[in-house]
């Protein structure tokens, strides 16, 4: 049973991860093209834009739920101590979602679109910056008692640390959002969006080397793990890595290629994954709480994970069929006529 205690919450952190990764990359884009659209200079254009989505974007958000219900089952302690200390961080997750979802659905049937296009593109802004300010309120540290139980205030959230995390993501979102539109337009949107795409790729990359530096320099924990060896030779490849990464994205972007630049940018955030995932661990909640001490009872994480290995193949597979069956280019704005 100690063995189990012990080996099951990792499996449990592992697999969250994989949920927390397939949510950011798959409506990581969704976001980005819809903060994209706020930029549409036509009607038609904002159509072609959200046509490129209209078939895939709700499996998207379903590895979201999926990892708010793992947090839950898996890790309780956690899940009610980050939903206090971020209530207002997820609240805009949520109402920002809600307000994209609506206006996808009602801009398709209304004869005025300037209401329905602002709500989407407002929308994924708004989930985009509840989602930033969440993990950098969760890096940042949270205020728990010995129980672990939230003790701190409302807006302890809210730093310039936070904001720095919040304004990167959305970088990185519009980011991966242009190379998908790359991927799935032609023409003078193509063009457009790898100019957006380059502008991105540079701001993503200046938020990035602001928090690699500041994150050591301001956080205690990052920077005894950072600097401990042998691990500081691991952390030192990362940024190396990261930048190589950024290289071949430019290069790709100025030669025009298509697919390429997006599957550039999904390295990019898997990197980023991997690191920030090195940095935590074995932390739920930086450093108050650790995977163990959140963990739920073996028993339950057991039979959780008979249900959830059945059901990642299955979800997996039905992303990777829509994808293939909707692989062509979009090339006029049918979506909402």
């Amino acid at each position: 049973m100690e063995t189990l205690s012990y080996f099951l919450p990792q499996v449990w952190f592992g697999i969250l991860a994989l949920f927390l990764f397939l949510y950011v990359m798959l409506d990581g884009f969704d976001l980005g093209v819809g903060i994209l659209s706020l930029t549409a200079s036509t009607e038609e254009r904002r159509g072609i834009l959200m046509t490129s989505l209209s078939n895939i974007w709700d499996a998207n958000e379903t590895w979201l739920v999926l990892m708010g219900g793992g947090l839950f089952g898996a890790f309780p302690l956690a899940y009610g101590t980050i939903l206090n200390a971020l209530y207002i961080p997820i609240l805009l997750m949520v109402f920002g979602l809600i307000f994209r979802a609506v206006a996808f659905e009602f801009r398709e049937q209304a004869k005025r679109k300037l209401l329905w296009n602002f709500a989407f593109g407002a929308g994924s802004f708004l989930a985009a910056l509840g989602q930033g300010f969440a993990l950098g309120g969760v890096l940042k540290g949270i205020q728990v008692d010995q129980t672990g139980h939230f003790i701190g205030t409302t807006w302890d959230w809210l730093s310039w640390q936070t904001v720095l995390v919040a304004l990167t993501l959305i970088q990185g979102y519009v980011l991966i959002g242009s190379t998908y539109l790359i991927w799935k337009t032609t023409g003078e949107i193509q063009d457009t969006h790898y100019k957006t795409a380059k502008i991105a790729a540079v701001t993503t990359l200046i938020g990035a080397i602001l928090i690699t530096i500041g994150t050591p320099i301001f956080y205690e924990y990052a920077r005894e793990r950072l600097f401990h060896r042998p691990l500081v030779y691991l952390f030192a490849v990362i940024p190396l890595l990261g930048v190589l990464l950024i290289s071949l994205l430019i290069r790709s972007l100025f030669r025009k290629e298509e697919k390429v630049p997006f599957i550039w940018t999904i390295l990019l955030f898997l990197l980023t994954f991997v690191g920030l995932a090195m940095v935590v661990f074995p932390y739920i909640i930086p450093t108050q709480i650790t995977i163990y001490e959140a963990a739920a009872d073996p028993s339950a994480l057991v039979f959780m994970i008979i249900f959830i290995g059945a059901l990642i193949p299955v979800m997996l597979f039905y992303n990777i069929y829509q994808y293939i069956v909707f692989r062509g280019k979009v090339t006029g704005g049918h979506y909402g006529e």
